[in-house]
Protein backbone atom coordinates (compact mmCIF):
# COMPACT_ATOMS: atom_id res chain seq x y z
CA UNK A 1 0.00 0.00 0.00
CA UNK A 2 3.00 2.46 0.59
CA UNK A 3 4.67 1.93 -2.80
CA UNK A 4 1.26 2.29 -4.25
CA UNK A 5 0.92 5.37 -2.77
CA UNK A 6 4.25 6.73 -2.88
CA UNK A 7 3.91 6.11 -6.86
CA UNK A 8 0.89 7.89 -6.92
CA UNK A 9 2.14 11.03 -5.31
CA UNK A 10 5.30 10.95 -7.35
CA UNK A 11 2.89 10.83 -10.52
CA UNK A 12 3.79 7.81 -11.41
CA UNK A 13 1.05 5.69 -13.55
CA UNK A 14 0.74 2.22 -14.34
CA UNK A 15 1.44 0.61 -17.52
CA UNK A 16 -1.36 -0.66 -19.89
CA UNK A 17 -0.67 -3.91 -21.85
CA UNK A 18 -1.12 -3.54 -25.13
CA UNK A 19 -3.51 -4.91 -27.35
CA UNK A 20 -2.46 -8.53 -29.64
CA UNK A 21 -3.34 -6.95 -32.66
CA UNK A 22 -1.40 -3.66 -32.20
CA UNK A 23 1.70 -5.91 -30.69
CA UNK A 24 1.72 -7.95 -34.01
CA UNK A 25 1.44 -4.86 -36.42
CA UNK A 26 4.38 -3.21 -34.45
CA UNK A 27 6.29 -6.14 -34.91
CA UNK A 28 6.23 -6.09 -38.39
CA UNK A 29 7.25 -2.43 -38.95
CA UNK A 30 10.25 -3.30 -36.58
CA UNK A 31 10.66 -6.39 -38.55
CA UNK A 32 10.61 -4.20 -41.63
CA UNK A 33 12.99 -1.97 -40.42
CA UNK A 34 15.19 -4.47 -39.36
CA UNK A 35 15.63 -6.21 -42.61
CA UNK A 36 15.88 -3.02 -44.47
CA UNK A 37 18.72 -1.60 -42.76
CA UNK A 38 20.15 -5.34 -42.88
CA UNK A 39 20.18 -4.88 -46.42
CA UNK A 40 21.75 -1.21 -46.77
CA UNK A 41 24.68 -2.35 -44.32
CA UNK A 42 25.21 -5.87 -45.98
CA UNK A 43 26.04 -4.07 -49.38
CA UNK A 44 28.30 -1.75 -47.08
CA UNK A 45 30.30 -4.60 -45.99
CA UNK A 46 30.82 -6.24 -49.45
CA UNK A 47 31.44 -3.49 -51.41
CA UNK A 48 33.96 -1.92 -48.22
CA UNK A 49 37.78 -3.69 -48.91
CA UNK A 50 38.88 -2.89 -45.62
CA UNK A 51 36.53 -3.39 -42.77
CA UNK A 52 37.71 -3.08 -38.89
CA UNK A 53 36.67 -6.12 -36.88
CA UNK A 54 35.04 -4.61 -34.02
CA UNK A 55 32.45 -2.89 -37.23
CA UNK A 56 32.32 -6.27 -38.17
CA UNK A 57 30.67 -7.51 -34.87
CA UNK A 58 28.74 -4.22 -34.66
CA UNK A 59 27.05 -5.61 -37.93
CA UNK A 60 26.11 -8.70 -35.96
CA UNK A 61 23.72 -7.51 -33.58
CA UNK A 62 20.41 -6.98 -34.44
CA UNK A 63 20.25 -3.03 -33.17
CA UNK A 64 21.58 0.03 -34.50
CA UNK A 65 23.49 1.65 -31.90
CA UNK A 66 23.14 5.80 -31.72
CA UNK A 67 26.69 5.87 -31.36
CA UNK A 68 27.79 4.22 -34.74
CA UNK A 69 25.23 6.78 -36.47
CA UNK A 70 27.05 9.52 -34.97
CA UNK A 71 30.59 8.23 -35.65
CA UNK A 72 30.05 7.64 -39.20
CA UNK A 73 27.94 10.25 -39.69
CA UNK A 74 30.57 13.00 -40.75
CA UNK A 75 31.13 10.33 -43.41
CA UNK A 76 28.31 9.99 -45.53
CA UNK A 77 29.49 13.32 -48.02
CA UNK A 78 33.05 12.14 -48.06
CA UNK A 79 34.93 11.11 -51.45
CA UNK A 80 36.62 8.38 -51.30
CA UNK A 81 39.80 7.58 -53.21
CA UNK A 82 39.68 4.09 -55.29
CA UNK A 83 42.02 1.96 -54.04
CA UNK A 84 43.42 -1.38 -56.27
CA UNK A 85 43.79 -4.49 -54.08
CA UNK A 86 46.46 -7.10 -54.67
CA UNK A 87 44.93 -10.20 -55.08
CA UNK A 88 47.00 -12.28 -52.67
CA UNK A 89 46.32 -9.71 -49.85
CA UNK A 90 42.52 -10.25 -50.65
CA UNK A 91 43.22 -13.75 -50.44
CA UNK A 92 45.39 -13.10 -47.08
CA UNK A 93 42.14 -10.86 -45.82
CA UNK A 94 39.47 -13.59 -46.48
CA UNK A 95 41.80 -16.38 -44.64
CA UNK A 96 41.68 -14.15 -41.68
CA UNK A 97 38.08 -13.26 -41.90
CA UNK A 98 37.08 -16.68 -42.86
CA UNK A 99 34.83 -15.11 -45.23
CA UNK A 100 34.89 -18.33 -47.97
CA UNK A 101 35.02 -21.39 -46.11
CA UNK A 102 34.67 -23.29 -48.88
CA UNK A 103 38.14 -22.29 -50.01
CA UNK A 104 39.75 -22.71 -46.89
CA UNK A 105 42.80 -25.69 -46.98
CA UNK A 106 44.48 -26.78 -44.06
CA UNK A 107 48.70 -27.23 -44.16
CA UNK A 108 48.11 -30.52 -45.05
CA UNK A 109 46.41 -30.72 -48.23
CA UNK A 110 48.85 -27.47 -49.00
CA UNK A 111 52.02 -29.48 -48.39
CA UNK A 112 50.37 -32.60 -50.28
CA UNK A 113 49.36 -30.22 -53.23
CA UNK A 114 53.07 -28.60 -53.73
CA UNK A 115 54.57 -32.37 -53.09
CA UNK A 116 52.27 -33.82 -55.89
CA UNK A 117 53.00 -30.55 -58.08
CA UNK A 118 56.70 -31.67 -57.61
CA UNK A 119 56.17 -35.04 -58.80
CA UNK A 120 54.17 -34.17 -61.99
CA UNK A 121 57.11 -31.36 -62.94
CA UNK A 122 59.90 -33.60 -62.36
CA UNK A 123 58.73 -36.56 -63.58
CA UNK A 124 57.95 -40.49 -62.00
CA UNK A 125 60.80 -41.60 -64.14
CA UNK A 126 63.23 -38.90 -63.04
CA UNK A 127 62.39 -38.68 -59.12
CA UNK A 128 64.49 -41.30 -58.15
CA UNK A 129 67.83 -39.18 -59.75
CA UNK A 130 66.96 -36.07 -58.17
CA UNK A 131 67.80 -35.68 -54.24
CA UNK A 132 65.69 -35.24 -51.48
CA UNK A 133 66.09 -31.00 -51.48
CA UNK A 134 65.97 -30.66 -55.45
CA UNK A 135 62.73 -33.14 -55.83
CA UNK A 136 60.67 -31.08 -53.47
CA UNK A 137 59.69 -27.61 -53.15
CA UNK A 138 61.75 -24.95 -51.79
CA UNK A 139 58.82 -24.05 -49.44
CA UNK A 140 58.23 -27.10 -48.04
CA UNK A 141 62.10 -27.75 -47.45
CA UNK A 142 62.25 -24.02 -46.02
CA UNK A 143 59.44 -25.01 -43.60
CA UNK A 144 60.50 -28.17 -42.26
CA UNK A 145 64.44 -26.82 -42.10
CA UNK A 146 62.83 -24.37 -39.76
CA UNK A 147 60.86 -27.10 -37.99
CA UNK A 148 64.14 -28.95 -36.96
CA UNK A 149 64.86 -26.09 -35.82
CA UNK A 150 62.35 -25.95 -33.02
CA UNK A 151 62.53 -29.18 -32.72
CA UNK A 152 66.50 -29.06 -31.30
CA UNK A 153 65.25 -26.68 -28.48
CA UNK A 154 62.03 -28.21 -27.76
CA UNK A 155 61.48 -28.77 -24.34
CA UNK A 156 57.62 -28.94 -23.81
CA UNK A 157 54.92 -27.93 -25.03
CA UNK A 158 52.38 -28.38 -28.28
CA UNK A 159 54.48 -29.98 -31.59
CA UNK A 160 54.35 -27.72 -34.74
CA UNK A 161 51.46 -28.49 -37.23
CA UNK A 162 53.69 -29.23 -40.56
CA UNK A 163 55.59 -31.97 -38.13
CA UNK A 164 51.97 -33.47 -37.15
CA UNK A 165 51.18 -34.71 -40.65
CA UNK A 166 54.15 -36.03 -41.76
CA UNK A 167 52.99 -39.43 -40.93
CA UNK A 168 50.16 -38.84 -43.29
CA UNK A 169 52.45 -38.42 -46.69
CA UNK A 170 53.44 -40.49 -48.88
CA UNK A 171 57.61 -39.66 -49.01
CA UNK A 172 57.50 -39.12 -45.26
CA UNK A 173 60.85 -40.03 -44.63
CA UNK A 174 62.21 -37.72 -46.71
CA UNK A 175 60.08 -34.91 -45.61
CA UNK A 176 61.33 -36.60 -41.97
CA UNK A 177 65.21 -35.72 -43.07
CA UNK A 178 64.45 -32.14 -43.61
CA UNK A 179 64.12 -31.52 -39.71
CA UNK A 180 67.37 -33.05 -39.10
CA UNK A 181 66.57 -35.51 -36.88
CA UNK A 182 70.28 -36.37 -35.22
CA UNK A 183 69.71 -32.62 -33.89
CA UNK A 184 66.48 -33.09 -32.09
CA UNK A 185 66.43 -32.60 -28.32
CA UNK A 186 65.64 -35.85 -25.80
CA UNK A 187 62.19 -34.77 -25.45
CA UNK A 188 60.98 -33.83 -28.93
CA UNK A 189 62.44 -37.46 -29.79
CA UNK A 190 59.73 -39.00 -27.29
CA UNK A 191 57.11 -36.61 -28.54
CA UNK A 192 57.80 -37.70 -32.29
CA UNK A 193 57.89 -41.84 -31.00
CA UNK A 194 54.55 -41.14 -29.56
CA UNK A 195 52.99 -40.17 -32.79
CA UNK A 196 55.03 -42.29 -34.98
CA UNK A 197 54.11 -45.38 -33.04
CA UNK A 198 50.31 -44.19 -33.30
CA UNK A 199 50.17 -43.30 -37.12
CA UNK A 200 52.56 -44.98 -39.29
CA UNK A 201 52.37 -48.98 -39.71
CA UNK A 202 54.70 -51.86 -38.26
CA UNK A 203 57.04 -51.96 -41.02
CA UNK A 204 57.28 -48.19 -41.18
CA UNK A 205 58.32 -47.81 -37.39
CA UNK A 206 60.90 -50.17 -37.95
CA UNK A 207 62.46 -47.42 -40.15
CA UNK A 208 61.93 -45.07 -37.46
CA UNK A 209 63.16 -46.97 -34.99
CA UNK A 210 66.16 -48.15 -36.64
CA UNK A 211 67.41 -44.88 -38.21
CA UNK A 212 66.55 -42.86 -35.88
CA UNK A 213 66.11 -43.81 -32.30
CA UNK A 214 68.86 -46.64 -32.58
CA UNK A 215 71.53 -43.88 -33.03
CA UNK A 216 70.17 -41.57 -30.69
CA UNK A 217 69.96 -43.73 -28.00
CA UNK A 218 73.71 -45.54 -28.27
CA UNK A 219 75.12 -42.00 -28.82
CA UNK A 220 73.90 -41.09 -25.40
CA UNK A 221 74.46 -43.80 -23.32
CA UNK A 222 78.15 -43.62 -24.94
CA UNK A 223 78.51 -39.82 -24.10
CA UNK A 224 76.82 -40.17 -20.52
CA UNK A 225 77.04 -43.24 -19.36
CA UNK A 226 73.72 -43.63 -18.76
CA UNK A 227 70.20 -42.67 -20.67
CA UNK A 228 68.03 -39.65 -20.76
CA UNK A 229 64.83 -40.06 -19.09
CA UNK A 230 63.20 -38.95 -22.63
CA UNK A 231 64.92 -41.24 -24.75
CA UNK A 232 64.36 -44.19 -22.06
CA UNK A 233 60.77 -43.14 -22.46
CA UNK A 234 61.12 -43.21 -26.04
CA UNK A 235 62.24 -47.28 -26.26
CA UNK A 236 59.33 -48.04 -23.79
CA UNK A 237 56.83 -46.40 -25.87
CA UNK A 238 58.22 -48.28 -29.34
CA UNK A 239 57.27 -51.78 -27.53
CA UNK A 240 53.66 -50.26 -28.69
CA UNK A 241 54.93 -52.05 -31.86
CA UNK A 242 56.76 -55.18 -30.94
CA UNK A 243 57.98 -56.48 -33.87
CA UNK A 244 58.85 -53.47 -35.17
CA UNK A 245 61.08 -52.88 -32.00
CA UNK A 246 62.86 -56.09 -31.97
CA UNK A 247 63.68 -55.82 -35.70
CA UNK A 248 64.13 -52.56 -36.16
CA UNK A 249 66.29 -51.73 -32.29
CA UNK A 250 66.73 -55.49 -30.20
CA UNK A 251 68.19 -57.43 -33.30
CA UNK A 252 70.70 -54.92 -34.53
CA UNK A 253 71.95 -53.90 -31.61
CA UNK A 254 73.03 -57.57 -30.40
CA UNK A 255 74.58 -57.79 -34.11
CA UNK A 256 76.56 -54.52 -33.40
CA UNK A 257 78.45 -55.83 -30.29
CA UNK A 258 76.60 -54.22 -27.57
CA UNK A 259 78.11 -53.49 -24.33
CA UNK A 260 76.70 -54.66 -20.94
CA UNK A 261 75.74 -51.05 -20.14
CA UNK A 262 73.47 -50.74 -23.22
CA UNK A 263 72.02 -54.87 -22.70
CA UNK A 264 71.21 -53.47 -19.04
CA UNK A 265 69.22 -50.23 -19.90
CA UNK A 266 67.37 -51.73 -22.47
CA UNK A 267 66.88 -54.85 -20.50
CA UNK A 268 65.27 -52.91 -17.96
CA UNK A 269 62.89 -51.88 -20.20
CA UNK A 270 61.93 -55.07 -21.47
CA UNK A 271 60.99 -56.58 -18.27
CA UNK A 272 59.12 -53.26 -17.14
CA UNK A 273 56.90 -53.57 -20.15
CA UNK A 274 54.24 -56.69 -21.22
CA UNK A 275 54.88 -58.07 -24.23
CA UNK A 276 52.66 -60.11 -26.61
CA UNK A 277 53.49 -64.14 -26.48
CA UNK A 278 54.37 -64.97 -30.00
CA UNK A 279 55.97 -61.92 -30.43
CA UNK A 280 58.20 -62.59 -27.20
CA UNK A 281 58.67 -66.60 -28.84
CA UNK A 282 59.70 -65.22 -31.84
CA UNK A 283 62.43 -62.78 -30.27
CA UNK A 284 63.76 -65.95 -28.44
CA UNK A 285 64.03 -68.29 -31.37
CA UNK A 286 65.73 -65.32 -33.29
CA UNK A 287 68.17 -64.46 -30.05
CA UNK A 288 69.06 -68.45 -29.60
CA UNK A 289 70.07 -68.22 -33.00
CA UNK A 290 72.50 -65.42 -32.73
CA UNK A 291 75.83 -65.74 -31.40
CA UNK A 292 77.24 -65.90 -27.57
CA UNK A 293 77.34 -63.12 -25.73
CA UNK A 294 75.98 -61.35 -22.19
CA UNK A 295 74.11 -59.32 -23.90
CA UNK A 296 72.18 -61.89 -25.75
CA UNK A 297 72.09 -64.14 -22.66
CA UNK A 298 70.62 -61.29 -20.67
CA UNK A 299 67.93 -61.09 -23.03
CA UNK A 300 66.90 -64.17 -22.95
CA UNK A 301 67.19 -64.45 -19.05
CA UNK A 302 64.57 -61.26 -18.88
CA UNK A 303 61.92 -62.49 -21.60
CA UNK A 304 62.25 -66.46 -20.06
CA UNK A 305 61.09 -64.89 -16.76
CA UNK A 306 57.82 -63.56 -18.28
CA UNK A 307 57.04 -67.11 -17.75
CA UNK A 308 55.18 -67.47 -21.27
CA UNK A 309 53.91 -70.49 -22.66
CA UNK A 310 56.06 -71.42 -25.70
CA UNK A 311 55.79 -73.48 -28.46
CA UNK A 312 58.09 -76.56 -28.09
CA UNK A 313 60.05 -75.08 -31.51
CA UNK A 314 61.09 -72.82 -29.27
CA UNK A 315 62.22 -74.61 -26.85
CA UNK A 316 64.32 -77.22 -28.42
CA UNK A 317 65.71 -73.84 -30.31
CA UNK A 318 67.28 -72.90 -26.63
CA UNK A 319 68.24 -76.28 -26.23
CA UNK A 320 70.08 -76.14 -28.92
CA UNK A 321 71.30 -72.90 -27.98
CA UNK A 322 72.68 -73.91 -24.72
CA UNK A 323 74.34 -76.98 -26.29
CA UNK A 324 76.53 -75.09 -28.28
CA UNK A 325 78.38 -74.35 -25.12
CA UNK A 326 80.39 -77.06 -25.39
CA UNK A 327 81.96 -75.73 -28.57
CA UNK A 328 82.92 -72.39 -26.60
CA UNK A 329 86.94 -71.89 -25.92
CA UNK A 330 86.40 -69.34 -23.88
CA UNK A 331 84.57 -69.46 -19.66
CA UNK A 332 80.85 -68.56 -19.50
CA UNK A 333 80.04 -65.29 -17.57
CA UNK A 334 77.56 -65.15 -14.70
CA UNK A 335 74.57 -63.66 -16.88
CA UNK A 336 74.84 -67.14 -19.27
CA UNK A 337 74.52 -69.52 -16.62
CA UNK A 338 71.40 -67.65 -15.31
CA UNK A 339 70.09 -67.38 -18.73
CA UNK A 340 70.36 -70.95 -18.47
CA UNK A 341 68.61 -71.63 -14.74
CA UNK A 342 65.78 -69.56 -15.63
CA UNK A 343 65.32 -71.70 -18.84
CA UNK A 344 65.21 -75.27 -17.06
CA UNK A 345 63.11 -73.31 -14.38
CA UNK A 346 60.24 -72.31 -16.31
CA UNK A 347 60.12 -74.90 -18.80
CA UNK A 348 62.22 -78.10 -17.40
CA UNK A 349 58.49 -79.97 -17.52
CA UNK A 350 59.08 -79.54 -21.69
CA UNK A 351 62.01 -81.16 -22.19
CA UNK A 352 62.29 -84.63 -23.13
CA UNK A 353 64.57 -86.89 -21.23
CA UNK A 354 67.53 -86.67 -24.04
CA UNK A 355 67.55 -83.02 -24.19
CA UNK A 356 67.80 -83.36 -20.14
CA UNK A 357 70.87 -85.11 -20.36
CA UNK A 358 72.65 -83.01 -23.14
CA UNK A 359 71.93 -79.93 -20.74
CA UNK A 360 73.81 -82.18 -17.65
CA UNK A 361 76.23 -82.65 -20.12
CA UNK A 362 76.94 -79.04 -21.01
CA UNK A 363 76.32 -78.55 -17.28
CA UNK A 364 79.48 -80.88 -16.40
CA UNK A 365 81.36 -79.27 -19.31
CA UNK A 366 81.02 -75.86 -18.23
CA UNK A 367 79.08 -75.58 -15.39
CA UNK A 368 79.13 -72.74 -12.57
CA UNK A 369 80.42 -73.82 -9.21
CA UNK A 370 77.24 -72.00 -7.85
CA UNK A 371 74.77 -72.31 -10.31
CA UNK A 372 75.59 -75.45 -12.06
CA UNK A 373 74.38 -78.05 -9.11
CA UNK A 374 70.85 -75.75 -8.76
CA UNK A 375 70.41 -76.75 -12.42
CA UNK A 376 71.21 -80.18 -11.92
CA UNK A 377 68.60 -80.06 -9.26
CA UNK A 378 65.86 -78.74 -11.09
CA UNK A 379 66.44 -81.11 -14.37
CA UNK A 380 66.91 -84.24 -12.42
CA UNK A 381 63.21 -83.12 -10.01
CA UNK A 382 60.69 -82.39 -13.14
CA UNK A 383 58.88 -84.74 -15.24
CA UNK A 384 59.73 -84.86 -19.07
CA UNK A 385 57.69 -83.78 -22.01
CA UNK A 386 54.20 -85.14 -22.64
CA UNK A 387 54.61 -87.29 -18.92
CA UNK A 388 51.52 -86.68 -16.62
CA UNK A 389 52.25 -85.61 -13.49
CA UNK A 390 52.23 -87.91 -9.93
CA UNK A 391 50.82 -85.22 -7.87
CA UNK A 392 47.90 -85.19 -10.73
CA UNK A 393 47.25 -88.75 -10.74
CA UNK A 394 47.22 -88.96 -7.09
CA UNK A 395 44.23 -86.37 -7.75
Amino acid sequence: MRIRKYREEKGYKRKKTLDVKLSQKILKIAQKQQEEFDDKYSQNVKDSPLIELEDLEFLSESSVDSDYNQKYSDLEDTDFEEIEIDKSDQDLFDKFLDLEPAFKKTMANQILGKIEECDSSIGLNNKTSCSIFSSLPQKVVDVYTKVGLLLSRYKSGKLPKAFKIIPSLRNWEDILFLTSPNTWSPNACYEATRLFVSNLKSYQFQRFISVILFNKVRQDILEHKKLNYHLYMSLKKSIYKPAAFFKGFLFPICETNCTLKEATIIGSILSKVSIPVLHSAAALLRLSEMDFCGSTSLFIKILLDKKYALPYKVVDALVFHFMRWKSLQRPLVVIEHQSLLAFVQRYKNDLTQDQKDILLDVIKAKGHEKIGPEIRRELINSINRGDISTEFMEI
